[in-house]
């Protein structure tokens, strides 16, 4: 990184630093992200990408009103909102980019969890996120994602893509199409919950790397990639955390026949948000939460497969299948979620019984 741009954030951000070196910091995709260290102290500098996010207005809006209503003492762990600069914004123009400066948090990232126990607390982390915002007026957050979990929207996008797709429809990707086809009983159920369910402050990308956790994974030190934060409802975030933490295979995996549902980590995930939110939220929001496991599956394969039609011009793919093989994973772990359904309703009606 420049100098120039380092000068230019101690000035912004009236940094009392001496020397200051930034160095390339994480595997994040969407923003160039470094690590600034000081004498004194370190941040996390990102670069903004308005390719993805094209509305940074909605995010400063979003983030700043979550600053006015955060009371950092009720949380277990670190919101590193980013730092206003001088003039009190959040995002500062830096030799002609857009950035945001973090506090840093020490601790591990990590893509994958091994034991019940982190399982449970990734859980907890989230769930107190909804729950610290539940009080919050949903209506003062902006969209910065237009309809980034509507399944609505994604089957709107799907019926165009199959009424003018890119690409020769082979055998493969007819018994593709024909599977996500017959999942609409969970769009008529996604309407149900989106006509009675009360929208929250959701995260709404709750992947395990976006927590850092403490050295020895037994706590969680901080939520991070606060850019999804929207009005959404709570299986959201349960949703897409299950989804990636609960399969036992990830999501560009082609070992189909190893693709379930680990039902000791998805007790935990699912124990994780009864402890936090039973009590703080409806119990029809409760009873909505495994849900989104299926639901939110459900987005991402029809995401991949959309992109598959289109002739993948929004996921990068390394061959010209990929985005089929990644729906056809998640056909796999939807079909599994499904099956599991009487046994998540027995564990559902054990935590009633101990949290309700």
């Amino acid at each position: 990184m420049k100098e120039t741009i380092l000068d230019a954030l101690k000035s912004a951000y009236a940094l009392d630093e001496g020397q200051m070196v930034a160095n390339r910091f994480g595997s994040g995709h969407i923003h160039k992200t470094y690590k600034v260290d000081g004498p004194n102290k370190s941040y996390i500098l990102q670069e903004f990408n308005d390719t993805v996010f094209k509305y940074p207005e909605r995010i400063s809006n979003n983030l700043g009103y979550l600053l006015d209503n955060f009371d950092p003492a009720k949380l277990p762990f670190v919101l590193p909102l980013p730092i206003p600069n001088r003039k009190g914004e959040l995002f500062t123009t830096l030799d002609g980019g857009q950035y945001r400066l973090f506090p840093f948090v020490t601790g591990l990232t990590r893509d994958d969890i091994e034991e019940k126990e982190q399982a449970e607390i990734a859980a907890e982390a989230f769930a107190y996120f909804v729950k610290i915002f539940s009080k919050t007026d949903p209506g003062k957050l902006q969209d910065t994602i237009q309809d980034f979990h509507n399944l609505e929207w994604r089957y709107e996008q799907f019926d165009q893509a199959l009424k003018n797709p890119t690409i020769e429809i082979d055998k493969e990707t007819e018994e593709m199409i024909a599977y996500y086809e017959a999942q609409k009983e969970l769009l008529k159920q996604f309407r149900i919950y989106r006509d009675q369910l009360p929208l929250r402050a959701t995260h709404n990308d709750t992947k395990i790397n976006n927590l850092i956790f403490s050295e020895d994974l037994k706590k969680v030190n901080a939520v991070i990639d606060l850019d999804t934060i929207m009005a959404g409802f709570v299986f959201y975030d349960f949703g897409d955390l299950a989804r990636t933490v609960a399969c036992t295979r990830d999501e560009s995996s082609l070992d189909w026949g190893n693709i379930h549902v680990d039902m000791v980590k998805y007790k935990g995930l699912l124990e994780g948000f009864y402890t936090v939110l039973a009590g703080h939220i409806t119990n029809k929001e409760m009873d909505s939460i495994p849900f989104g496991a299926e639901m939110m599956t459900l987005i991402m394969g029809l995401r991949f497969l959309t992109d598959h039609l289109m002739g993948n011009v929004y996921y990068q793919v390394t061959y010209k299948e990929q985005n089929l093989h990644r729906a056809k994973n998640q056909a796999e772990l939807l079909t599994a979620f499904i099956e599991k359904r009487p046994e998540i309703k027995a564990l559902e009606s054990e935590l009633k019984k101990k949290f309700l």
